[in-house]
């Protein structure tokens, strides 16, 4: 079977499972702990002889045996006990017919061939992230570009920017595209944070506040100050602390891969062969004067984390740069860690999961509910294993997806950083001649394939983006009517949804560095932008009322060439969605959905209705995205075979 043709996991005619508290006893387990899983079996699926779960312990396989709990709603539940060995503790199902059929269940799905261990569910019993995260919409600001205090205008200009008026268009080329310097500042985020109340978003993440030589400040020159061109130390406080009194979180950006080459440690290092700094960098000469640097940068020098004293001065202990900006008086809630990815590994070298490991354990010395999201861009199954990050900023589980169902590309000109004109829109830096081309039941696949090997209490701290700071907007290529959709899939899918600033003002971007647009203040009641914003307001309500969107399990009930439906499940309340690019009208078996003739359409234009049968009908006009509240799910207790 491939993720493409196959049923996707969740499928109302297969078995199902997934990491939730439905079928999880409990998302924090310990080490030696015993925890039961449970499984659910449609009426129509073939009779079971048996249902057993393999681990790994150690890497040896274990076997348990699952008992019958009973039969509710039209699914029989299986239960059974996985001692949790490791600390990532993988399980799959096997389903034994009465025929002798054999198959086995893990998150990429139902297989009749045996399936690989880095699928499977997983129990982590790492420290658990804060229990604040699957509760967050988190907002992300570039501060160059979001709001100028009165204040900004009194600092001078860097002898590295090009000055810019709010309202100049951002220069597509180098070397205005890293030093257009436009000024905004923290205390104009402080002056729009009721800007953020208003949208209902709780968790507000600052890309680089450190002294830097480029207006996206990733070539910090200091890891232990506020760059004062957006108002030093006692600015962030002021920030951080008017974002508590409103019930919204702050984290920052670190860059753990490298420091910017005016770094006063690399300044110490540089040319001076047996300086204490010299150990911090790849120095591939002994004059120490080339060096390795992020993909040949050179104003981007990369750090070597076989260092000890680099681990002491950075991310060690109470006195590192991690802990300094998380005790107070700063009081950051959390750090998302730029090219995480690359950090620690060059060539035959990887100290990756050491680095990411000494992050999380500083963390949790100085308050264990603070937040570690890493950026990988691509596939970050390997690196999300529960052991440091909590998630990550990852575009093929959900942006790269969604971009390619959605998008329809214009085909109109631009102008790359090179200089060159285009006509293709960029995609995330592939060389595929612009967005490929996804139907609604590729992206869910693609959803699948790219979450299965990352365990479920970890899927749920990766970000939702539509784009971010390092892409195009996702408004550039999309047509206007499906922008309902995108956004609710971001709010409803399993994860943390993100707004980039300015996608609530319709912003449009053609690629990282043009995305960067300042922020169209005053433009809020203008018919288009007030609409937008209305639509992000009521969206991000729908998430946070609604605690099955944040944790409860994902069930795939139809996907076709245009059209997605899911639900997501908890014991208080179900939540159904439908997103279709064009007429639909889906009938999802008996047994599907429970309630459905009880259903509240709680967002959108469609119809769902139930017959005698127990079969449910959506039906919908044109591009819709509609949302129903459903009642919650039972668990039979012991063995019934009646509903209850």
């Amino acid at each position: 079977m491939t993720l493409l043709h196959a049923p996707l996991p969740g499928h109302p005619e297969l078995p199902h499972h997934d990491g939730s508290p439905l079928h999880v006893s409990t998302q924090t387990p310990a080490l030696g702990e015993e925890v039961r899983v449970r499984l659910r079996v449609p009426d129509a699926y073939p009779a079971l002889r048996a249902v057993r779960t393999l681990s790994n312990p150690d890497h040896e396989p274990a076997w348990t045996d699952a008992v019958r709990l009973g039969r509710q709603g039209g699914w029989t539940w299986w239960e059974a006990p996985v001692v949790v060995a490791n600390p990532r503790h993988g399980y799959r199902w096997l389903l034994v017919h009465e025929s002798g059929r054999v198959e086995w269940l893990n998150q990429a799905g139902l297989s009749d061939l045996e399936t690989r261990n880095t699928d499977d569910f997983a129990l982590v019993a790492h420290p658990a992230p804060p229990a604040w995260m699957t509760e967050a919409v988190m907002y992300q600001v570039f501060p160059d570009r979001f709001a100028r205090s009165a204040a900004a205008d009194a600092h001078p200009v860097p002898d590295w920017a090009i000055p810019a008026a709010w309202d100049d268009p951002v220069e597509p080329t180098m070397p205005g595209r890293s030093q257009q310097f436009y000024g905004g500042d923290l205390d104009g985020i402080r002056e729009r944070l009721d800007h953020l109340v208003g949208l209902g978003v709780n968790l507000l993440y600052l890309t680089p506040f450190f002294p830097a030589a480029s207006n996206h400040r990733y070539d910090a020159s200091n890891f232990t100050a506020v760059d004062p061109l957006l108002g030093g130390d006692e600015a962030l406080i002021r920030l951080v602390d008017e974002a508590h009194a409103r019930g919204i979180r702050v984290v920052g950006d670190l860059t753990s891969n490298h420091s910017g080459d005016r770094h006063e440690w690399f300044q110490a290092a540089l040319g001076n062969p047996g300086a204490p700094e010299g150990d911090f960098y790849y120095f591939t000469d002994a004059a120490c004067t080339r060096y390795e640097s992020w993909l040949g940068t050179p104003t981007l020098p990369k750090f070597d984390w076989s260092s000890a004293e680099l681990r002491r001065r950075f991310i060690e202990g109470p006195d590192s740069v991690v802990a300094r900006w998380l005790k107070p008086p700063f009081s950051l809630d959390g750090w998302r860690i730029d090219v995480a990815n690359m950090t620690g590994r060059l060539g035959d070298v990887d100290l990756n999961a050491d680095v990411r490991q000494v992050i999380r354990r500083t963390m949790i010395d100085i308050d264990p509910e603070t937040l570690l999201i890493a950026e990988i861009t691509n596939d970050a199954s390997g690196d999300l294993t529960g052991d440091g990050w909590h998630g990550a900023m990852t575009y093929p589980a959900f942006t790269r997806p969604l971009w390619a169902w959605l998008c329809e590309p214009s085909g109109a000109p631009y102008v790359t950083g090179e200089g060159h004109e285009r006509t293709e829109p960029w995609f995330f830096g592939q060389p595929v001649d612009g967005i490929p081309r996804y139907d609604a039941r590729r992206f869910a696949a693609a959803v699948t394939r790219f979450a299965s090997g990352i365990p479920w209490r970890v899927r749920l701290g990766n970000m939702q983006t539509l784009d971010s700071h390092d892409t195009a907007r996702f408004a550039t290529n999309a047509p206007d009517d499906v922008i309902p959709a995108a956004v609710g899939l971001s709010m409803t899918l399993p994860g943390m949804p993100v707004l980039f600033a300015g996608d609530e003002f319709g912003l449009t971007g053609v690629d990282g560095e043009a995305s960067r647009t300042p922020m169209p203040w005053g433009t809020e009641s203008e018919p288009g932008v007030a609409e937008r914003l209305d639509l992000y307001r009521e969206l991000i309500a729908l998430r946070r009322a609604h605690p099955a969107l944040a944790t409860g399990g994902l069930r795939w009930l139809h996907a076709d060439e245009t059209s997605l439906v899911f639900v997501r499940e908890s014991a208080d309340e179900s939540v159904l969605v439908l997103a279709s690019t064009a007429d639909a009208r889906i009938t999802l078996p008996a047994g599907a959905v429970a309630g459905a003739d009880h259903a509240s359409l709680l967002f959108g234009d469609a119809a769902l209705t139930a017959d005698a049968d127990g079969e449910s009908v959506l039906a919908s006009e044109g591009v819709t995205f509609a949302v129903w509240l459903l009642p919650g799910v039972a668990v039979p207790t012991g063995d019934d075979d009646g509903d209850a």
